[in-house]
């Protein structure tokens, strides 16, 4: 049986960018080089692309200057010359790199989660693993998610979005939505650029780092209570993964230190909670998955407040982590898979997938 070939694809210009890197280390090392044969095309923080010895060096976080590509981004993958062929084949300075049945592409952020990437991968034709266009932006668009998952349903906090430049009143935001406010760009995750404010000063603070991050920003009511995740895998069905609770060790709440720290937070899977809470935070990260239209793999997030007894929805990951301390393979391993055969199971869902759109194109 013939190895699948495997395109990883990792870095890109956004806030995110080393924790793809981790991720796509932790990938390449746990694939089996026995089913795969793998080839890399790495993306640094400006948006070139490089391909063989460039792609690994970043991939090593090395000194890759001197083995950047010489063609533009975009002609770094070019569609594969069979007519109607499902691949690509990737091309440095001329010379042919390997044909790619599937596309792994391990990023977070804008340009790599949020739909961008992936409408490029289906101009292109060529499959990949995870969501599609749609629910990437929907997902990575924080505010957008969380209408969505209300009229699925689900509770959400309430929240103003703000625009770069628009008008508004810090005393009629406190007013509306209560001290402390929490305050994120609207298209990041890794809690890059996010604060609590528990004043009206740190409120205006957080606003400004926001929004070196991001044009629009979303401020929410802050919800005590404990942070839960639930990892969802599958495509008609889809099925949760065991639910994970986030204590933070070195931050009173799950900023980027304490996800990614070691030893910055203790995550507790299966959660110790009641069965009620754990049964109802897997209904509603399937419900919010189905909702959106997502594919494979994401992570859901909901905060369970101690307030109202409630679970809340924070926000989808359509790409989740996947390093060595991440939360998605963590649940994984509760569930009984290692992370090799969690990845063998990730890209038998995106081939399944793929080939059953071919199917329903030729009926």
């Amino acid at each position: 049986m013939s190895k699948k070939r495997i395109c990883l694809l990792f870095g890109g210009k956004s806030g995110e960018h080393e924790i793809s890197l981790q991720s796509a280390k932790a990938v390449h090392e746990a694939l089996d080089k026995n089913k795969y044969d793998i080839t890399l095309i790495g993306i640094d923080k400006t948006g070139r692309w490089f391909l063989g010895e460039g792609a690994t060096y970043l991939l090593q976080a090395e000194d890759y200057k001197t083995t950047q590509l010489n063609t533009a981004a975009m002609q770094a993958v070019v569609p594969a010359p069979e007519a109607g062929a499902a691949s690509l084949v990737a091309k440095n300075n001329g010379q042919e790199v390997g044909t790619i049945d599937l596309v792994m592409p391990i990023m977070h952020g804008p340009f790599g989660e949020d739909g961008k990437l992936q409408g490029m991968l289906e101009c292109l034709g060529v499959p990949y693993v995870f969501s599609g266009v749609l629910a990437s932006a929907l997902g990575m668009n924080k505010y957008k998610a969380k209408l969505v998952a209300s009229k699925a349903g689900l509770k959400t906090a309430a929240d103003i979005a703000l625009t770069r430049g628009a008008d508004f009143n810090l005393e009629n935001i406190i007013s509306e939505l209560s001290l402390p406010v929490v305050v994120k760009p609207n298209e990041l995750g890794s809690s890059v650029g996010m604060t609590i404010a528990k004043t009206k000063e740190e409120l205006e603070r957080g606003m400004e780092i926001a929004f070196k991050h991001d044009e629009q920003i979303i401020l929410e009511q802050f919800i005590a209570g404990r942070e839960l995740t639930v990892p969802v895998m599958g495509n008609n069905p889809a099925a949760p993964l065991p639910v994970i609770e986030i204590i933070p060790k070195v931050s009173a709440w799950f900023d980027y230190k304490a996800k990614y720290e070691s030893g910055g937070s203790d995550e507790v899977c299966p959660a110790q909670i009641p069965d009620e809470i754990k049964q109802r935070a897997q209904a509603d990260a399937v419900k919010i998955f189905q909702a959106l239209g997502c594919a494979d793999l994401a992570r859901v997030d909901f905060i369970w407040s101690k307030e109202d007894n409630n679970l809340y929805f924070l926000e989808i990951n359509t790409i989740p982590g996947l390093t060595s301390a991440s939360l998605t393979p963590k649940a994984a391993q509760a569930a009984g898979m290692s992370f090799s055969e969690f990845l063998d199971k990730l890209i038998e869902l995106a081939v399944a997938r793929q080939k059953n759109k071919k199917t329903i194109r030729k009926l």
